[in-house]
């Protein structure tokens, strides 16, 4: 017998009416803002007027080491470890983010959990959704047109056309959009200038909406956004163009956390999805906060590897939200493993006993940063795929004790909630002995030369950083202009612990190169980018779009 399809799993569930489970968290019909009957918009301003949890929630966050290009099942350990938490009785919510348009018609497909750990309705989820990012699209490209229309009509501001550093966007892997010329056709028909688009969830709009507490804060964060310079050097902000209003007017109802559930029937929020291994990689501070305030436990988790969102989770998030996670999971795979350990991921399928053994060092680095660097109490979960074999398992659980490190195995993609007691009976005592020492890689005072020089040497393990001519410059522009006390938000390739995406395993002597800095003053933090990240991806060989369709009575297939 064949095994089932993620969308085949998810299309022959029975779910049940949001209603109900809104009433899980203590909310009633009348607390929520129906999309059909599986989804809603809850309203966060609930978290005044409605009874949270009797006691403080325990945040746990989901994280792993370098993934291979298919992703080792973040997503599905947070669904299947929810899940197990309430089997285990517990008041549990999960806060997950909703997935871009990019990766489901690119490389990954769907991004809504696996197997029998997914949020539902997966379809709606992967696709328009509640129409939050086409909000967030709407809002960022609303700015672009204020710039070029306030050139157009006079140059108040006498913005220079060469230094508009606001960029177009759309949800989409897109290569051909990277770098445009447009204007064209004429006097009438705008300035002739260079641009460029960005995708939807590397827009600052969507690391602002992430951060965001309210209306109110969104609105003067958007009013920070830097979008260009004078000809005289001077900074220009959205604010000047007077834009943030009809911004947040789009998003009005976007900043509402959805409600969705598993296939097991726990809550769920998914909100936002900033890229990680371009921006931060967490969902909302609000879809977080209102997992808190109406749970006991939450699980959420962050992008890619522990290098970049977790990283980025706790050293921005934590620190803009002022959240403390209680206990950390570092997803591992032995796919992932042995290509750390230098098989071709075409073949990590196969045995391979010495790769694995090779990879292992990858894992203890992740475990390393977690526990010693952010002073975090972590298990590893393994989590297990049908290729791997008795003896690949034997062997990590066996080196992971021998080095000291937590592991448990996870089964959630073939059981659910059931394969995972074992790692949730871990997280809960993990939680409830709170040794913890949380602290942040670095100090916010420090130079921003110095903030990425530590991320780099005590994260991925660097000898030291190197900064290109424009980046330096940028760098000292932007703390002259009183921009230096920001957190950093690290662009790098999620593959690898250094900037190239094939040095793999835990590479040593090796450096960083800083290519070039932009300033979020919106979201409140400094984007570096490394390498050959871009902000805008490329649809690789075979996209995942070739192999989804619609049937006649409207059921999509292919889907992951």
């Amino acid at each position: 017998m064949g095994f089932k399809s993620d969308i085949e799993i998810a299309q022959e569930a029975v779910p049940q009416d949001i209603r109900e489970i809104s009433k899980k968290i203590g909310l009633t019909e009348d607390d929520l803002e129906l999309y059909g009957k599986y989804k809603a918009k809850i309203d966060y301003n609930l978290m005044k007027t409605k009874p949270g949890s009797d006691k403080k929630a325990k945040l746990i966050l989901t994280t792993a080491i370098n993934p291979t290009p298919a992703g080792e099942g973040k997503t599905t350990t947070t669904v299947g470890v929810g899940d197990a938490l309430a089997k285990l009785g517990k008041n549990v919510v999960l806060a997950l983010r909703e997935p871009s348009l990019g990766p489901v018609f690119g490389v990954k497909g769907g991004a809504a959990g696996g197997g029998y750990a997914q949020v539902i309705p997966m379809e709606d989820i992967n696709l328009h959704f509640t129409g939050d990012f086409h909000a967030i699209g709407a809002a960022n490209n609303l700015l672009a047109a204020m710039i070029d229309n306030h050139i157009y009509q006079g140059n108040a501001l006498d913005i220079d056309p060469r230094r508009v550093i606001w960029r177009r966007c759309v949800d989409m892997n897109d290569r051909q959009l990277r770098n445009v010329v447009d204007g064209l056709g004429g006097k009438s028909q705008g300035y002739v200038r260079e641009d460029g688009f960005d995708i939807t969830v590397a827009s600052e709009v969507m690391a602002a909406f992430c951060l965001a507490n309210s209306l109110d804060d969104l609105k003067d964060r958007f009013s920070k956004i830097l979008v260009a310079y004078s000809r005289k050097n001077e900074p220009i902000t959205a604010g000047q163009l007077n834009a943030q209003g009809a911004m947040v007017a789009l998003l009005k109802d976007a900043l509402k956390p959805n409600l969705v559930q598993t296939l097991e029937g726990t809550p769920c929020f998914i909100h936002g999805g900033p890229f990680a291994n371009i921006a931060h990689g967490c969902n909302s501070v609000i879809a977080t906060k209102m997992a808190m305030h109406f749970g006991d436990y939450v699980v959420t988790e962050a992008g890619f590897g522990a290098d970049l969102g977790a990283e980025k989770f706790l050293d921005i998030k934590c620190r803009l939200a002022d959240l403390e996670p209680d206990a950390v999971i570092i997803v591992a795979t032995i796919k992932a493993l042995k290509y750390n350990g230098g098989v071709p991921k075409a073949d990590v399928t196969k045995e391979n006993l010495e790769a694995l053994e090779k990879g292992l060092p990858n894992l203890l680095k992740h475990v390393e940063n977690i526990t010693q660097v952010f002073g975090l109490p972590a298990v590893v979960a393994l989590n297990r795929f049908v290729t791997d074999t008795d003896a690949e398992i034997d062997l990590v659980t066996r080196k992971c004790k021998e080095l000291g490190v937590n592991v448990k195995m996870s089964e959630v993609w073939g059981k659910g909630g059931e394969g995972g007691i074992e790692l949730a009976e871990e997280v809960i005592r993990l939680c409830e002995e709170g040794k913890k020492d949380f602290k942040f890689a670095y100090d916010l005072d420090l130079p921003l030369k110095e903030k990425i020089t530590q991320i780099a040497t005590k994260i991925y393990g660097a000898d030291g950083v190197d900064f290109a001519p424009a980046a330096a410059k940028e760098i000292d522009n932007l703390e002259k202009l009183g921009y230096g006390k920001v957190p950093v938000c690290m662009a790098k390739t999620q593959y690898s612990l250094t900037d190239d995406e094939k040095k793999l395993g835990r590479p040593t002597g090796f450096r960083i190169t800083i290519r070039q800095v932009s300033l979020s003053a919106g979201a409140g933090f400094l984007v570096a980018i490394t390498g050959a990240i871009m902000k805008m991806p490329g649809l690789p060989k075979v996209p995942a779009a070739e192999k989804i369709d619609v049937s006649s009575d409207g059921k999509i297939t292919g889907l992951f």
